[in-house]
């Protein structure tokens, strides 16, 4: 017998979401925090304007669901990129050490003058990573099916 499809399934499709405004970076933020890179996971395209990351993200939508099932934790690739990109500066990031892995804590957007801003990733370890904006608009689009978290456990900040 087969069974109809229930409500809660339809949370199984690959997350795509944009802010444009800092109430939506939150709710983007939240989703991102604790994202693991390589180094060189990043990229800054000058001529179309953008600052991109490929993230392993920690699937946070799909804790409860994991801890009520008794299944293992899930992470997911997901490429985070910020338009409009006018300029990006680093601190306390390793040069020339591409393969070190970074883990991302939190975006947040400090406006300035007519729309513009900046776009700051704050990273484990005291790093930061701040992208000065045009206008803000930040995209987080999964691109992988899900798998099972190396670790098996969810990030914590003890």
């Amino acid at each position: 017998m087969s069974e109809d499809a229930r409500f809660e399934d339809g949370g199984e499709r690959p997350l795509r979401l944009k802010a444009l405004d800092a109430e939506d970076l939150a709710v983007l933020s939240s989703l991102v925090q604790d994202a693991v890179f390589p180094a060189a996971e990043m990229l800054w395209t000058r001529r179309q304007r953008r600052f991109g990351i490929l993230l392993n993200r920690f699937r946070w939508e799909d804790e409860p669901r994991a801890r009520s099932r008794g299944r293992a934790v899930e992470r997911v690739q997901s490429v985070l990129a910020i338009e409009d990109v006018m300029r990006v500066q680093t601190s306390g990031l390793p040069f020339g050490q591409a393969d070190v892995v970074l883990s991302l804590l939190s975006v947040t957007f400090e406006p300035g003058e007519d729309g513009t801003g900046r776009v700051v990733l704050t990273l484990a370890g005291d790093g930061a990573i701040a992208v000065d904006v045009e206008a803000l608009e930040v995209v987080m689009r999964d691109v992988t099916r899900p798998y099972v978290a190396p670790s098996g456990k969810v990030p914590s900040h003890g």
